[in-house]
């Protein structure tokens, strides 16, 4: 029997994106899904109910969470939306499992299957199903544009009849792919880019993007494509030649983060004292505790005359394209699972299955996360 997915419009507070744009509903149903819609769930992206051609809508998240085989969301749903699924339901999104341990246990005592979009392995052959890639390249255009619109400067050299403007320098912590992303558009609007990254690996990309890679003497290359936590001496040595760049910017954008635990402190209070009054850091990663110690996400600190700015969700302020990439990574993970008659089969022998599942048959299938609760 073919499934039915399912979508709400999201609860969670500022949360303006949708996991199902209208281009994905037509994919699902022809596969042979059935697809049942929360009314309303695309307006906050941009895409009023009238752009949805197919699929079926209801009323209230309780009709869809009760009715749907598999629920695909942005943000974790609630432990009251995980008692309202149907028993032996699939749910599929960013789960956050390192800090929802509550709605962790949920999923585990109700016995549902979920599948964390950031445990999805970042191999070759997922690429197209990476939702934490997708989002950072929006997190790190607009982290950009945030430099760019609190500099109370040009970022571009300028010649005018009142003399040359010198352009801004922007330095750019993390060459992932949100620094990726800054790098690019900080070039794009005319600055002159420095870059960094424990990860050697990364020298390359920075220089093909026309920036400078900073040289510390650190490298902390590890596994998964990740930077590995560096020891408290490499910390200091970093720390050491970090400071001198971070004060010649006139912007700083830190992207470095690792999905799970707390960002690594790399821009220090005395750092931020040393750059001019006037500069901006702009912290990408403040939701995960950010890289400036004096960071606080959500806010802008004011600190001897440099704006430190903790921007939170910068996917959802691009919630059209966000919604748009990301509904297209949930159907990449899910299109190998359903069969031609539109049921899903998932094969748990497939590395991309086995290594996204979070809980399954009642038990916490990720090891990190099974610790956590469970000791």
């Amino acid at each position: 029997m073919p499934i039915t997915i399912g979508a709400l419009r999201e609860s969670a507070p500022g949360e303006t994106r949708v996991a199902l744009s209208p281009e994905i509903v037509d994919k699902f149903v022809g596969t042979g899904a059935r697809v049942l819609l929360e009314a309303g769930a695309g307006v906050s992206a941009q895409f009023p109910d009238s752009l949805y051609k197919k699929g079926e809508w209801v009323g209230s998240s309780a009709a869809v969470l009760s009715q749907a085989d598999v629920v695909l969301t942005v943000a974790p749903l609630s432990v009251e939306q995980i008692g309202q699924l149907k028993a032996g339901a699939i749910v599929v999104g960013f789960l956050q499992a390192h800090t929802r341990l509550t709605e962790v246990k949920a999923l585990r005592d109700r016995r549902i299957t979920s599948f964390a979009v950031e445990l999805i392995p970042r191999i070759s052959r997922a690429q197209s199903m990476d939702g934490l890639s997708s989002q950072a390249s929006l997190a790190g255009y607009k982290g950009a544009l945030i430099a760019a619109n609190n500099l109370q400067k040009f970022m571009p050299m300028l010649t005018t009849a009142a003399g040359t403007i010198r352009p801004a320098l922007t330095l750019v912590i993390g060459a992932g792919v949100a620094g990726l992303q800054a790098i690019a558009t900080a070039k794009r609007l005319g600055s002159v880019v420095e870059a960094y990254d424990v990860r050697s690996a990364t020298r390359e990309q920075v220089k093909s993007l026309g920036a400078k890679f900073v040289e510390t003497g650190v490298s902390a290359d590890g596994a998964g494509g990740y930077a590995r936590e560096l020891t408290p001496e490499e910390k200091a040595k970093q720390q050491e030649a970090l400071d001198s760049r971070i004060a010649a910017a006139d912007a700083v954008i830190s992207t470095a983060s690792v999905p799970g635990r707390k960002a690594p402190v790399i821009i220090s209070k005395a750092a931020v004292e040393r750059m001019r009054a006037g500069s901006v850091v702009v912290d990408i990663a403040a939701e995960q505790g950010g890289n400036c110690e004096l960071t606080k996400a959500g806010e802008t600190v004011v600190h001897n005359g440099v704006k430190v700015i903790g921007p939170v969700n910068l996917p959802g302020t691009l919630a059209y394209n966000a919604s748009e990439m990301y509904a297209r990574n949930l159907f990449n993970f899910l299109k190998p699972a359903i069969d031609k008659s539109g049921e899903l089969k998932i094969d748990w022998t497939d590395e991309v299955f086995a290594g996204a599942v979070l809980t399954h048959d009642g038990a916490i299938k990720h090891e990190a996360t099974r610790k956590a609760v469970e000791g």
